[in-house]
């Protein structure tokens, strides 16, 4: 019997012409398989019949947007996810949606291969062989570009020589990696760190150094850690974000220029850009200081950490990421409430909150008539919670 390769499926070059080449250099067959994302471009009827056309048995395409809105997007929104307190892990959270569609297509195909497309410099190469050993442990995994010195240039040749149906063009000066949650764009002249981004390196979001006139004020609706309605209207968690990357991207909001710690051990410029994300997450942040008691809310921050780089490390699938995640749908129970959102400038600004599950007590707060406080209980307390140090310093400076 013919062995089967399941192929992480983009249909861009690079994943075209390893249909054709791992056929002719392993004698197996290619079963493709392309995962909707929401990352916008062709519709997948058109991807489908190209890997057809450049040689693949099967064709296997997936529309995902709301399984990876729920089941991915909507975790790293309750962990607000930043990786370096800065990256809302748009890449990372991507792949294992895909490696479980993969595993998926071999066990109904009778693949005994996964093959994907990536370097051996980036990440995903650890996200997706790390995701399958986890799902699939028995799946062999073959890596054309990485394991293969397969370089664009031999890509394009073959490309040509073949005449497969794909765009050879030498001109793109970027590596892009796309989905509803957010932009990835890296190499070209970004590799200069001292280089400034150009306009064209962005797509989801305006320039927010021009004036955009009147700034877009919304309200949105959470009920445990879900985002449910903006501005009254019910939304589910992929609407949530694509109206968000609309709107907030028109502000210019969710750019992001930075120098990250790639798993492998280098550092990497990346440029992302992610509106929806960003807005989503500063709304979540908001709303869960009003609504989660204060050594949750602190060891809570230690937990997004090290979820946001387990995540970012392809570690989806581990033990310590499935016991977090129960942490943190713990952590939600009481973050249900509104939170009023100004767009404008390049930021999202909170000016307004209410929850029924507040812990916010205005007359505990206040500083006017009606304060409630009993300021005596104060110096006691201040003396106790200062006593250790007391001490320690008569010791030491003894």
């Amino acid at each position: 019997m013919t062995e089967r390769v399941v192929l992480a499926y983009s249909g861009g070059l690079d994943t075209s012409v390893a249909i054709g080449w791992i056929a002719e250099e392993t004698g197996a067959e290619v079963v493709a398989v392309a995962v909707d994302l929401g990352q916008g471009g062709e519709d997948l009827e058109t991807v489908r019949k190209r890997a057809l056309d450049c040689g693949a048995v099967e064709a296997v395409v997936a529309d995902a947007r709301d399984e990876f809105a729920d089941q991915y997007c909507l975790p790293a929104l309750q962990a607000n996810a930043l990786y370096m307190d800065r990256y809302p892990l748009v890449s990372a959270l991507s792949r294992p949606v895909i490696v479980k569609h993969l595993a998926e297509a071999a066990k109904a195909h009778g693949a005994t291969i996964v093959g994907h497309g990536c370097t051996g410099k980036g990440n995903d190469q650890v996200r997706f062989e790390v995701g399958i050993g986890a799902l699939a442990p028995d799946l062999k995994v073959i890596a054309p570009v990485r394991d293969y010195a397969w370089t664009r240039e031999k890509a394009i040749s073959y490309a040509e020589e073949r005449n497969l149906p794909i765009d050879v063009s030498k001109k793109s000066p970027f590596s892009i990696d796309q989905n509803v949650f957010g932009r990835a764009v890296e190499t070209g002249f970004l590799e200069d760190l001292w280089n400034a981004p150009t306009k064209d390196v962005y797509s989801y979001t305006a320039d927010p150094t021009l004036n955009f006139g009147k700034p877009d004020e919304l309200v949105i609706a959470f009920d445990q850690g879900v985002p449910v309605a903006i501005d009254g209207r019910k939304v589910s968690v992929l609407e949530a974000i694509q109206e968000l990357n609309t709107r907030a991207g028109a502000h210019g909001i969710g750019r992001i220029d930075m120098v990250e710690d790639r798993l492998v051990g280098i550092k990497s410029r990346e440029v992302y850009e992610a509106p929806g994300a960003i807005a989503l997450i500063t709304a979540h942040q908001e709303l869960e200081n009003v609504t989660v008691e204060r050594d949750l809310a602190r060891f809570k921050r230690q937990v997004e950490q090290r979820w946001g780089e387990l995540v970012y490390d392809g570690l989806w699938f581990s033990p310590l990421k499935d016991a977090l995640d129960t942490f943190i749908a713990k952590s939600q129970e009481h973050v249900t409430g509104e939170i009023r959102l100004v767009l404008h400038g390049g930021s999202a600004v909170v000016n307004g909150r209410r929850s029924a599950e507040s812990l916010y007590d205005f007359n505990l707060a206040t500083y006017d008539e009606g304060d409630s406080f009993d300021q005596s209980l104060a110096k006691g307390f201040v003396q106790l919670w200062g006593l250790p140090s007391k001490i320690a310093a008569k010791r030491d400076l003894a």
